[in-house]
């Protein structure tokens, strides 16, 4: 060690031993630089990775993000206007935490708890760790329970069940947000507790959410969490670890929550501005080597818990951009492989007006039937493959038009199908209505149908359906049963509905 550095830590241990002698039981560490946000900080031996730390006289905190030999550096949380060195600073021997409680329930927090919705901070609730050892395999069961999202294509063709982690992946501006938000709205009465986690958005967009949710009466059950853009990379880095406390709490009493990331490809670039602050080595497109470890330790949290733990679960919908459709860039390739699956939403498909946009052949959801009903089962079963069997057909009729008859009927019924999965946003279906349109567009009743017709027709059938056969849509309303006396009575009351009128012909 040179002689200049020796006289530097020389100093350094006389001021500390001075602090410490005015603060008997206290360890005192002093700020031996500060910039951009960054301090480093020494004196402080035993201090670990997230513990907390305070800085006198501006009564900030800051974060442990990296331990070196004889120094550490921390975050500022705060407002780092004060914060200048050579000030003393303090270990609060606590990691980060927030509180969590039911009073959390249609409020909108920041990642520390605190408000940000004009209304006063909740009095009690219990301090959840914002970063949390994922449950061991000991203490999961495999998910087998649905997670019904209203959103026809995906409950039908790309299940989800409570506890699995699904990514929602696609360009911007087609629908990613969208499909989570009404999967949120379909939650209510259905025992679920959801969290929307905002990372890096405008605070227009986060308004616009919030209001979406308040005139749908879903704040009941929905706890926001808003990191936007305009505040610092720290909070947006710590943002889906606060979402992912928030879920674990309700988890551990027994509930079912659902945690939404909007989105981690914001929160990896977060990580990245705060890492290239720390001085870590950057890896591919300066990202650090550890940005795999960042999303895997917070996907890992969502579980389904054994009964005698309680039974509750966490589900994640994390969400990723793309740019221009490239799945294979590395934070997506990333998720991906943490995930267990994804809906892909294609730009294409959007501007074509098939919305949602969801691209069935690269969209998979690794639990499958597993997370569906018995009713859902059976009359989704051949979907997919009509669809992809009609995705081939359509690419190889582009270039010939001397097609058979049997390859035209299989063309409008692929197209019929098609028209029967677009659904307006804010508008969920429950599980009754999507078996329906399902049987329907399964035994052909769409055929006849004018194309345009399908999407602009389905709302009023659905309402006739319900009117006329009441006493079979409350045997469908859970999905549970399904038998060749519902199958008949089914079969006899979609003809009814669903036969094309004489105006009605083949496009």
């Amino acid at each position: 060690m040179s002689h200049s550095l020796q006289k530097f830590f020389s100093a350094v241990d006389q001021a500390i031993t001075t602090l410490e002698q005015d603060r008997p039981g206290d360890q005192v560490g002093l700020i031996a630089s500060a910039q951009d946000g960054i301090i480093r900080v020494v004196g402080l031996p035993g201090v670990r990775l997230g513990d907390v730390l305070r800085l006198e006289e501006s009564g900030a905190e800051a974060v442990v993000l990296q331990v070196e030999r004889q120094s550490c550096l921390a975050v500022v949380l705060h407002s780092t206007e004060a914060v200048r060195e050579g000030l003393a600073v303090t270990s609060t021997k606590k990691i980060l935490s927030l509180s969590v409680g039911e009073a959390l329930l249609g409020r909108v927090i920041d990642p520390l708890g605190t408000p940000q919705d004009g209304k006063a901070a909740p009095t009690s609730g219990e301090r959840m760790p914002l970063e949390a050892v994922a449950p061991d395999v000991m203490s999961r069961i495999t998910v087998s329970e649905p997670l019904q999202t209203g959103i026809l294509a995906i409950d039908s063709l790309i299940p989800i069940g409570r506890g699995q982690r699904e990514l929602i992946i696609g360009d911007r501006q087609t629908g990613k947000t969208t499909v989570a938000i009404d999967t949120i709205l379909n939650q209510k009465g259905q025992d679920m507790v959801c969290i929307y986690v905002a990372i890096g958005q405008r605070e227009a967009k986060t308004a616009q959410v919030v209001r979406t949710l308040t005139e749908h009466d879903a704040m009941s059950y929905t706890i926001v969490v808003n990191a936007s853009a305009s505040m610092p990379s720290v909070l947006q880095y710590l943002a889906p670890y606060a979402g992912a406390a928030i879920g674990e709490y309700f988890m551990r009493q027994g509930k079912h929550a659902l945690v939404i990331f909007d989105d981690l490809s914001k929160h990896a670039v977060a990580y990245r501005e705060i890492s290239l602050l720390l001085r870590k080595p950057p890896g591919r497109e300066a990202y650090p080597g550890d940005v795999f470890y960042l999303h895997s330790r917070l996907l890992e949290r969502a579980a389904k818990l054994k009964p005698e733990l309680g039974g509750g679960s966490l589900t994640a919908l994390p969400i990723i951009e793309t740019l221009a459709g490239d799945v294979s860039a590395y934070i997506p390739t990333n998720v991906i492989s943490i995930t267990d699956g994804q809906i892909f939403l294609d730009a294409t498909l959007f501007n074509r007006g098939i919305r949602p946009a969801i691209n069935i052949g690269i969209s998979v959801s690794r639990v499958g039937g597993a997370a569906q009903t018995k009713l859902m089962k059976k009359v989704s079963g051949t979907t997919k493959l009509e669809l992809a069997q009609y995705y081939e057909l359509a690419a190889f009729s582009q270039f010939t038009s001397d097609l058979d008859p049997a390859t035209r009927q299989q063309l409008t019924r692929g197209e019929r199908v098609v028209e029967s999965l677009k659904q307006k946003p804010q508008a969920p279906y429950p599980l009754w209505q999507q078996s329906v349109v399902l049987f329907a567009a399964s035994q052909g009743l769409f055929d006849g149908w004018k194309r345009e017709e399908v999407a602009m027709q389905l709302p009023d059938r659905l309402a006739l359906f319900e009117e006329k056969f009441s006493a079979l849509v409350d045997e469908l309303r859970d999905g549970q049963d399904w038998s060749d006396k519902i199958r008949s009575s089914l079969e006899k009351a979609v003809n009814k509905i669903f036969t094309p009128t004489s105006h009605a012909s083949t496009s």
